[in-house]
């Protein structure tokens, strides 16, 4: 996996120009014998790996521009947090894949469960949060689009997000912390219907049925109708090749894949 070199990230941001920034601030290593952090997060207006990679290369006005997105803002908090903890290494899914690259791209989209549960912690931004602590009841008429919660918690891809790492530690709009996980445990079991046990333990040696699982993600949406299926592989422990334009088919795949890994006739609910 392509890991940010942190220091290099916030040395830049600073004004300390590095003559090998391009080859520096994205390195490969391998996720199991490498202590990083990793961001969970909404996309919003986002910095690209191929801006990341070709920043010294840019005209002035193009950087201040990317200085001005909030995705940009997100890769210097996250740094900031990740040196504050301790680690050399963080990875962001919007700027540490080439996803002009097909391959790449399904490799790590096969991988991210496990590179979310290989991390050390994961930072959960909560974008639409404004208090200093975690919203413990629902909210309609604030965030109303999503169920009366934050809306982290109705989007596909986060769901593994949640599950997977070790450490989740909740941050508002401002970047302050608000909770973790296993604090949050009785809170988020009312808001994504995921056992306790599940959120604390992991699903490691817990007894859950396909429709169990399917049914965490029942109500969440993805922008890509694939991805509702590509998001719920590392959950099941299958993977398969990315498909992108095959539609609602991607779910059937997904099935299949299954079905060849269990004997759970729970999944035909689905």
């Amino acid at each position: 996996m392509k890991l940010l070199n942190v220091e290099v990230v916030l040395n830049h941001a600073k004004g300390i120009q590095q003559a090998e920034f391009e080859h520096d601030v994205l390195q490969e290593h391998d996720d199991g014998t490498t202590s990083y952090a990793i961001l969970s997060h909404r996309w919003g207006v986002e910095v690209t790996y191929e801006e990341m990679i070709g920043w010294m290369k840019m005209e002035e006005r193009k950087r201040d521009e990317v200085r001005e997105r909030s995705g940009y803002q997100k890769i210097i908090k996250s740094c900031e947090k990740a040196k504050e903890d301790g680690y050399k290494w963080l990875w962001i899914d919007t700027c540490c894949i080439d996803k002009r690259s097909s391959a790449e791209l399904s490799e790590a989209i096969n991988a991210m469960y496990r590179w979310y549960q290989n991390a050390q912690v994961c930072y959960a931004y909560l974008n639409d949060v404004d208090e200093s602590v975690f919203p413990t009841e629902r909210d309609h008429s604030k965030f109303g689009q999503s169920n009366g919660s934050p809306e982290w918690f109705m989007r596909g891809w986060t769901l593994q997000e949640l599950i997977a790492p070790k450490r989740v530690e909740f941050f508002n709009k401002d970047w302050m912390p608000i909770g973790n996980k296993r604090r949050l445990a009785p809170t988020l079991r009312g808001i994504t219907g995921i056992p306790r046990e599940v959120l604390t333990n992991g699903m490691i040696g817990q007894r859950l049925s396909v429709a169990q699982i399917m049914s965490w993600a029942a109500e969440r949406k993805t922008k890509r109708v694939e991805d509702r299926a590509y998001s719920l592989m590392g959950l099941f422990g299958v993977t398969m090749p990315m498909v992108y334009g095959e539609g609602k088919n991607a779910f059937r795949r997904l099935q299949l894949e299954i079905i060849k890994e269990t004997s759970d006739h729970s999944i035909f609910a689905w």
